[in-house]
Formats: structure tokens, sequence, C-alpha cells
């Protein structure tokens, strides 16, 4: 009979979908910024040929040769760098929903929002506090552009606050 000699079949799948799955996302990358990874040639060649192919039985027997390949690479240093990567756009995407949320609650409560917004933010100045009273102001009355007006200044004011924000909800989000 055989022996447990080793991860099961179904494990073994997983982690070579998994292989082929990061080899596909490096292979969206430009050769430039993969040079620091040192891969080996013919990885980085199966890349390149990836970006080449439109048929999608050939693409995919391409991603599958590129699993086999990626099993003789170490995937942590892989899988940072690609963490690296989507960090920024992780924190922008964050960023953003607060801002809306913000901006929501402004549109729903009125000046008693924004004072919150101020108190929570107090690196805004007098004049960009005034400026998002009047822009407040114009958004509820419902005129063209003043509600997108008023998200682009409170994300002005998110932005150069830096460091520690505080949510709609007054919990701290640190950056």
């Amino acid at each position: 009979m055989s022996g447990a000699a080793g991860p099961s079949k179904s494990r073994r799948k997983r982690e070579a979908e998994t292989l082929q799955a990061l080899g596909e996302t490096l292979a969206a990358y430009p050769r430039a910024e993969l040079a620091p990874l040192n891969l080996p040639e013919r990885l980085l060649q199966a890349f390149e040929e990836l970006g080449h192919i439109r048929s999608h039985e050939a693409r995919r027997r391409q991603c599958q040769f590129i699993g086999r390949l990626m099993r003789d690479v170490d995937p942590a240093p892989l899988q940072a760098f690609i963490e690296a990567r989507t960090r920024p756009s992780r924190l922008a995407a964050r960023q953003f929903k607060e801002t809306e949320r913000w901006r929501d609650r402004m549109l729903d409560g009125g000046a008693v929002v924004l004072q919150e917004f101020l108190a929570a933010h107090p690196a805004a100045s007098r004049a960009e506090a005034e400026a998002l009273g009047d822009t407040l102001a114009a958004a509820r009355a419902g005129r063209s552009g003043a509600a997108r007006r008023l998200f682009r200044e409170l994300k002005a004011v998110l932005e150069r606050g830096g460091g520690e924000h505080v949510s709609p909800g007054g919990a701290a989000l640190l950056e």
C-alpha cells in the first residue's frame, strides 16, 4: 500500500494553481521591474511570450507552463514584490472611500458634520474651512458640480493632513 509520503494530491494542485496565478500576475509587469528579482531567464522569456499570445487555449497552456517554471522559484520574495506594488493602490482606495464618507455625511448633516470634520483635521487652514463651508452650502442647494468640488476640497485637506486620519465613524486610520 502507499504511505503518506508528502502532501496530498489536492494540496499539491492548490499549490501549483497558486504558483501559476502568481506567475500570471508577475507576467503583467515590465521586464525591467522584474530585474531585481533575479528570475530565471526561461521564466522571463515565458512571461514575454505570454504577452504575445492571443488564443485563449494557447494562453492557458502558456500559463500552465509558467506555473511549472515557478516551482523552481521561491515564491515569498515574489509575493512581497507584488504586495509592495499593490499597497499604494489599497491606500488610495481607502482614502477615496474615507473622503466619500465625509462628503456624504456632510451633504446629509450640513454644518454640524463640517465642524466635526474640521475638529478631526486641525491641519485645515481657515481659508480651506471657509471654502468647504461655501462649497457645502452650494452642494446642499443642488448646484451643478458642487458635490464633486466638495469631494476635491475634502480630498486635498485629507491628503495634506497626512499621518492619521479620523474616519467619519470616529475610528482612526493609520497610514
